[in-house]
């Protein structure tokens, strides 16, 4: 670092700082001077008993001074810096003077020589401390009111953020929270989705327990040396945080990528970012936490803060890292050659549900039924994915491999409610357990045929003769969307009151666009909704249901 940019502030310094400090008597036009060269220098100057927040730019460093108070001869101060991102270097280099020669360089003429002088003196400038890293680092020395002290701060990196606490005054207790001798956070229990955490007490809780809270910050990625470290990071990612997470934890400040769950007196925030989450919890001034709702088999990082409610500093527990237990293999059933099986998959927990078989052809057909809901299936065969589909009706899958491959069909539902599901493997396929369907299991029905007493309804059928059975049945219109979602379209006729059945038919037809069968259903009640189904039987005799259609006779005629 140049001398010169040390000195030439400095001496300006020194004059201004002196005409504060030292008595002594001056003309009215020297005392003007002297104040506005004060006032210019002024934003230089660290402020005492304030945390200051300092920008710095790559590579260009940045430089603050301070001195004692008026007629202060020696006396403590502390200096705490906390780098807010990356790595910084910062340092504290001191200018000692004698009052006699700090005099001749604020007097009368102000005489360039003996600036110039001072300039070729680096005896009179030490360096007393100096640091590089991104650790929350604190200095604490004896000032006194003939020496005046340089902050030096530069960041290689990039640009980035710092706050500085400088103060003098080491009885009325410090900005931030104290942390116990042992600022460590231990695990103390591990599970499959939840860790337990404790930490020792800070001092601050005991004296001021309305003024401190504890917040816990956890993410995938690495621990924090700092609140403002954790928040630069967050905010890295495109999101924003509420104002502070001790002051002003209001849930309407929140953003739309944040969600906050408040129970018992806890609040968490978690920022659902493209590379994890990061979630934030503050507990009050309790010393054990439970984490809930983890990953299985994911390591986690966790950090505990302890926050001054009233001056909103915090100071750092020394973090820690623990990893969620593997969830138990699942339990995995063998599907038989030609048997079927009925699946119902829990949408809340979202689960797979597996089945494995054994080949002992080349050739085999997974056969899928869609009873409730809407079901992701996923086929590997010797664990390689051979087929992966969302599937909504009767779905089939042919594949060929060789004898003693391994089939793992895994299972889940799509939708937030149960689904469930029929499954079937068989290498026999001139003995399908299904009928053959037609390219749509939709029902229609022709608004200009309605009348008040009757509905038309239409349905396509295929080449293979088959037997096909419409139902129909009164409901009221508050019932139609909870009808439609009950609906299980594996269940037969059977499950279906007498009174409903209108008519059973066989239909075929070799040409497929001509394959189109109506029905008009009669003796029916005016402005009345019926729900219309039509079951499709093959010849195994197992039913296929189509989709049900809400149909509303005329009002009026």
């Amino acid at each position: 670092m140049s001398w010169f940019w040390f000195y030439l502030p400095l001496h300006l310094l020194m004059a201004a700082c002196l005409c504060h400090s030292v008595k002594a008597s001056t003309t009215s036009s020297q005392q003007s001077f002297k104040t506005d060269l004060f006032n210019f220098y002024h934003s230089l100057i660290l402020a005492d008993g304030k945390e200051t927040t300092v920008h710095l730019l790559k590579d260009i460093p940045k430089r603050y001074y301070f001195v004692l108070e008026e007629g202060r001869a020696l006396a403590p101060f502390t200096i705490t810096v906390t780098p807010c991102d990356v790595p910084i270097e910062w340092s504290i280099l001191m200018h000692k003077a004698s009052a006699s020669s700090l005099g001749k360089a604020t007097r009368g003429d102000h005489d360039t020589q003996e600036v110039s002088k001072s300039q070729k003196a680096p005896s009179m400038v030490s360096t007393i401390f100096n640091y590089k890293g991104n650790s929350v680092e604190t200095y604490m020395g004896m000032s006194s009111h003939s020496a005046l002290y340089m902050l030096e701060f530069l960041s290689t990196e990039r640009d980035t953020h710092i706050t500085v606490y400088l103060t003098t005054d080491t009885t009325s207790g410090n900005l931030y929270p104290e942390l116990p001798m042992d600022p460590r956070i231990d695990v103390t229990g591990i599970g499959h989705t939840t860790v337990t955490l404790t930490w020792k007490h800070s001092p601050s809780v005991l004296q001021h327990r309305e003024n401190i809270q504890y917040c816990l910050l956890l993410n995938e990625k690495h621990n924090y040396k700092s609140l403002c470290a954790a928040e630069t990071a967050i905010r890295s990612t495109g999101m924003k945080l509420p104002p502070t997470l001790a002051l002003s934890l209001n849930p309407y400040l929140l953003e739309p990528q944040q969600v906050m769950i408040l129970s018992n007196s806890e609040l968490s925030i978690i920022n659902k970012a493209s590379s994890g989450e990061v979630r934030q919890i503050c507990m009050g001034t309790k010393n054990t936490y439970t984490v809930p709702n983890l990953s299985p088999n994911t390591q986690y990082y966790f950090d505990v803060f302890v926050i001054n409610l009233f001056t909103n500093a915090s100071a750092a527990y020394t973090g820690t890292f623990a990893r969620t237990l593997e969830e138990p293999k699942p339990k995995v059933m063998e599907l038989k050659d030609g048997k079927v099986i009925h699946v119902v998959l829990d949408g809340k927990k979202q689960k797979f549900y597996n089945l494995r078989y054994l080949a002992r052809h080349k050739k085999l057909q997974f056969t899928f039924q869609l009873c409730h809901g809407q079901v992701q299936v996923h086929i590997t065969k010797n664990g390689k994915t051979v087929a992966l589909e969302n599937i909504s009706d009767l779905r089939y899958f042919t594949l060929k491999g060789k004898p003693l491959d391994t089939y793992l069909v895994q299972l889940r539902s799509t939708e937030e409610f149960n689904s469930s599901v029929k499954v079937q493997v068989s290498p026999h396929f001139h003995k399908p357990l299904f009928p053959l369907l037609p390219d749509s299991l939709k029902i229609k029905s022709f608004s200009k045929l309605r009348t008040c007493n009757s509905v038309t309804i239409a349905w396509l059928g295929t080449q293979e003769e088959s037997k096909y059975c419409v139902y129909k049945k009164r409901i009221e219109e508050d019932r139609v969307w909870m009808e439609l979602q009950s609906a299980d379209r594996c269940s037969g006729p059977e499950s279906r009151h007498k009174s409903e059945k209108v008519l059973c038919k066989y239909f075929y037809d070799i040409n497929l666009q001509r394959a189109v069968t109506s029905e008009t259903i009669k003796r029916l009640d005016a402005g009345t909704l019926y729900l219309f189904d039509v079951y499709l039987f093959g010849p195994s005799g197992i039913p296929v249901r189509y989709h049900s259609k809400v149909v509303k006779t005329r009002k009026k005629c």
